[in-house]
């Protein structure tokens, strides 16, 4: 355990940066010493919550007494914070997207380099139960294995009524969910993509995208559709996973769902269905002996929670569980689904050449 107790600010105190003044209240190596926003009506928040507030970004950076500071502001300002943090010797936390294109994270990280700063995304979601549980039926070949991936949110409440809704603030769900399940996926699946196809949707008349739909090959012949949407008011299924002997499918984020398995050996064949207007056989469901129903299998666990591994890279006892380098292949994922949607066309061999910024 370390011995130091880290002082951090929080720059940005709106809904994710008092969200993590809450998961910081009982930490017990991080004490938030203050906060600075532009907005009044966050100052007094942030007074509230018993919280200093700082006056201007130049003051959170000239306080020797500050080790972290917590990026929580819109997208499009977190590179200069970043790298004004770093140049001023502060470690340095951040929200997600990291930046709205990869050559200014590619600045960001160099900067870190140059300081000898720790510069970390909060990519929490990699901790999400519903994902690790997943992620375990996919390491352990529980269903085999697995040749399709399907993950998605969905909603009908819209875009947030606040920055999201805006381009120049870095808005849109692929920047704002889609850098989660991306990112989820591909800490999944360890293999280099090979096509990437996607359509945005702009059916509520933003200038930015509603939600999206992307199809994504890798070279180990898995497939994957990863989707998000805000006009869904009937929700399909979180996850829904597909393997060489059975399936699995998790509903919700409270972790209703199932794994169905093939059974081997010798079993009665599906009789015919009477279907609309004519029998089936090769859509009937499998007979009772033809497969085994089990509950889905605990989540596997990560080595630390976000906040310890973040610990335990400043002092030098673990590598960082959210890789800048795992960060930057996201944003360029984003970049290259951007230019499939804009183009209407499939990008082949994504990992062989980064793509262009967005």
């Amino acid at each position: 355990m370390t011995s130091k107790n880290y002082q951090l600010v929080i720059v940005g105190y709106g809904g994710m940066g008092s969200y993590h003044g809450k998961l910081l209240k009982d930490n017990q190596n991080i004490n938030i010493i203050g906060t600075y926003d532009i907005s009044e009506e966050r100052k007094t928040a942030s007074l509230v919550d018993g919280y200093a507030v700082y006056e201007s970004l130049e003051a959170v950076l000239s306080d020797e007494a500050v080790d972290f500071v917590l990026i929580a502001t819109p997208n499009d300002v977190h590179k200069d914070i970043a790298i004004a943090s770093l140049n001023a010797k502060k470690h340095v936390i951040c929200e997600k997207p990291v930046t709205i294109n990869s050559h200014e994270l590619l600045e960001i990280m160099e900067a870190a380099k140059i300081n000898d700063r720790a510069f970390i995304v909060h990519q929490n979601r990699r901790w999400d139960e519903d994902f690790l549980t997943m992620k375990k039926v996919y390491d352990e070949q529980t269903i085999g294995d697995v040749f399709h991936i399907e993950s998605r949110v969905q909603g009908a409440n819209g875009i947030p009524g606040d920055w999201r809704h805006l381009k120049a603030f870095g808005g849109g769900m692929l920047l704002d969910w889609g850098v989660h399940l991306l990112d989820q996926l591909l800490f999944m699946v360890d293999s280099k993509i090979t096509s990437v196809f996607a359509n945005l949707s702009y059916i509520l008349g933003d200038d930015v995208d509603d939600g999206f739909q992307v199809f994504i090959t890798f070279e180990n012949g898995i497939t994957s559709l990863i989707e998000v949407g805000t006009t869904n008011f009937i929700q399909l299924p979180r996850w829904y996973v597909k393997g060489t002997k059975g399936t699995a499918v998790i509903h919700d984020w409270e972790l209703n769902g199932k794994i169905v398995t093939q059974n081997l050996g010798e079993v009665e064949a599906p009789k015919p269905i009477k279907a609309g207007q004519g029998l089936t056989k090769t859509m009937a469901p499998p007979s009772e002996k033809a497969v085994s129903t089990s509950d889905l299998p605990a989540a596997i666990v990560l080595k630390e929670s976000f906040y310890e591994n973040v610990i335990s890279v400043v002092e030098g006892t673990e590598e960082p569980i959210v890789k800048n380098e795992e960060v930057l292949r996201v944003l360029r994922l984003m970049e290259t689904i951007f230019k499939s949607a804009e183009k209407n066309e499939v990008i082949k061999d994504f990992d062989a050449v980064p793509s262009k910024n967005i």
